[in-house]
């Protein structure tokens, strides 16, 4: 019994120290099919929850890397202009994209000393430029740039920062960031994800062995295992939760395996102004990897190489997911319009 035991205690330890599983991939003709999983009335319970959620008048409009500390950065947000610049600390300005002088667009102006030089005329604009041209409310958390542009839902109120989900010390992590537009709707980014059980049919390259909990998942949370794969042998099985913390905002959190602690973040901006046809929204995902092994050390001080390849991956899956994002939107719309 005892050396039985011993070989128990020895596997587990070498579960624990390699992640990598054998999971040859299936194929479409042994797949075994999710769309009686993936009941509508399941998702569109948890997209009227997400729904609920205010987000105060918060969006993402940038990554956080992506605005220099010497020049200007245009963004569309909800239908409006706004330049993105660096104060002398460091924090992040906003403010209308035009120019009050003369209209100019203030895209790659020079920023000194917090200033915004317009390019036309070298008009300094900044925190403290005259009421007409008053600066947004501005937020860096560190990976992504907010601007508090938004509707405030009914019976709230606008907050100094946005409502940020849990994410593991930057200091410990690797983050990337991609930016796509799409014609659809927020709301469309958000049920694409929280549809799980596409994701061994749309992205088999990526994922497999997909199972919803359904005595732990709520229309509040989604829980699930699932297979990452390493090719068509070896995946990495995790277990990740989604959650909504406001309407235009969800994260994949991952709680056992591989990673824990590890966040997607998917956001998803307006273009335009409310009511506004056809729509067009940016679908900004964050993704905060952390690790405690060795390897995941090295892999940090090689970071800029490594991401790289998570943007690519990213990329990789979007390009699918916003194709039903659009899709989805596309027929609502035409509902919409019969």
């Amino acid at each position: 019994m005892s050396l039985l035991r011993t070989d128990r205690s020895f596997r587990e330890e070498v579960r624990h120290r390699v992640p990598v599983r054998y999971l040859p991939q299936t194929t479409p003709d042994h797949l075994r099919g999710t769309w009686r999983d993936a009941k509508p009335t399941k998702i569109e319970a948890s997209l009227a929850a997400a729904l609920r959620r205010p987000t105060h008048g918060w969006l993402v409009a940038a990554a956080s890397a992506d605005v220099p500390a010497d020049r200007t950065l245009m963004r569309t947000i909800a239908g409006r202009e706004v330049v993105l610049w660096r104060d002398t600390d460091g924090s992040v300005l906003a403010g209308p994209g035009a120019c009050p002088h003369l209209g100019a667009r203030l895209e790659d102006c020079d920023v000194v000393d917090g200033t915004v030089l317009c390019r036309w005329h070298g008009m300094p604009l900044g925190r403290d430029t005259r009421a007409r041209w008053a600066t947004y409310a501005s937020y860096d958390d560190g990976v992504l740039v907010w601007v508090r542009l938004g509707q405030v839902e009914a019976g709230e109120q606008p907050t100094d920062t946005p409502v940020l989900g849990a994410r593991p010390p930057l200091a410990d992590s690797i983050a990337s960031v991609i930016s796509l537009p799409v014609t659809c709707e927020p709301r469309d980014i958000i049920a694409n994800r929280l549809d799980p059980w596409h994701g061994a049919w749309l992205h088999p390259y990526a994922f497999s062995d997909l199972a919803v909990d359904e005595g732990e998942s709520t229309p509040d949370k989604l829980v699930l295992d699932v297979a990452y794969r390493l090719g068509r042998t070896f995946a990495v099985p995790v277990r990740a939760e989604f959650t909504c913390p406001d309407s235009h905002t969800i994260i994949m959190t991952i709680t056992d395996g591989e990673g824990i602690g590890s966040v997607v973040e998917t956001h998803a901006t307006p273009l335009h102004g409310p009511g506004a046809h056809p729509a067009r929204t940016v679908m900004t995902e964050a993704v905060i990897a952390t690790s405690e092994r060795f390897g995941f050390r090295i892999a940090r001080g090689l970071a800029p190489l490594v991401k790289v390849g998570m943007r690519a991956s990213a990329t990789q899956l979007w390009a699918d997911d916003l194709v039903y994002a659009a899709r989805l939107y596309e027929l609502r719309r035409a509902a919409a319009e019969r």
